[in-house]
């Protein structure tokens, strides 16, 4: 029985379940439940997938976790510890980023610059120092992301699947041990889904932990490990791939019966 499967079975998550462990996380706007009573860990190395249609509440349990919104129950833990409610760069500084389906490049700076901009404390970065060792990591990293041939240009002069190359970009440039990602796959076209999936991957090679959202189930299935499957906010399956695509309560929620 797996470590998952046996917090599963009791009924509640601890803090060595896994390097991310979310146990009963709910967050409430108002009248709203838009993530109601969460659970999951996340294994070190794994790339995780939290699959949802839009609006399952993917995006506002990454906000949770990240500490953009306080939760209204439940623990989020990082390493073992207690990291409920802290603020986003306190999470940044422990090793965690998170990329948004938004994408929100300073659409005056050049691709190099934007990255350099991560590097540094509250982005804030000197001319002298593009010019030396920042410019030269920012650099390597657009070079990582697929991006070395693009570092002068503005983000407005990039394709939709360069703007995710360089939201990527930002978020590595943080140094994270465990990466958010948020919908990836949207905008992009079968061979570009492919291509992303390949870049994802080799995070991973590189000792980076993934948790990625999206709705598009075929293209994520392919990338993930696991998958943690939410319908209005609440956890409806958990399994490999394999196991989710057979799963009835999937088929009937996300693919009207279909296969995956």
């Amino acid at each position: 029985m797996s470590r998952e499967q046996a917090a599963t079975d009791a009924g509640e998550y601890g803090p060595d379940d896994g390097v991310l462990v979310l146990d009963g996380l709910t967050k409430q706007f108002g009248g709203l439940t838009a993530v109601d009573d969460l659970s999951f860990a996340v294994a070190d190395g794994e790339i995780l997938g939290l699959i949802g249609p839009n609006g399952a509440g993917k995006s506002t349990t990454f906000d949770c976790v990240m500490g953009t919104y306080p939760p209204t129950a439940g623990t989020v833990w990082y390493g073992g510890e207690d990291v409920t409610g802290e603020p986003v760069h306190e999470m940044v500084k422990r090793g965690m980023a998170r990329t948004f389906q938004s994408f929100r490049p300073f659409r005056d700076r050049s691709v190099v610059r934007n990255v350099a901009l991560a590097l540094v404390p509250d982005r804030i970065a000197s001319l002298s120092g593009l010019r030396g060792e920042t410019r030269t990591r920012a650099a390597a990293i657009c070079e990582r992301v697929g991006l070395g041939d693009r570092l002068t240009q503005r983000p407005d002069e990039l394709p939709h699947a360069g703007l995710l190359r360089l939201e990527l970009g930002r978020a590595l440039a943080t140094d994270p041990d465990l990466l958010l990602v948020d919908e990836p796959f949207a905008g992009l076209s079968s061979r570009e889904v492919e291509d992303v999936s390949a870049l994802l991957s080799s995070f991973r090679d590189d000792g980076v932990t993934l948790v990625v959202v999206d709705h598009n189930m075929r293209g994520l299935l392919s990338l993930i490990d696991r998958a943690v499957v939410i319908q209005f906010g609440s956890k409806i399956a958990t399994g490999p791939p394999d196991e989710i695509r057979r799963d009835a309560r999937v088929r009937e929620a996300y693919l009207g019966g279909g296969s995956a």
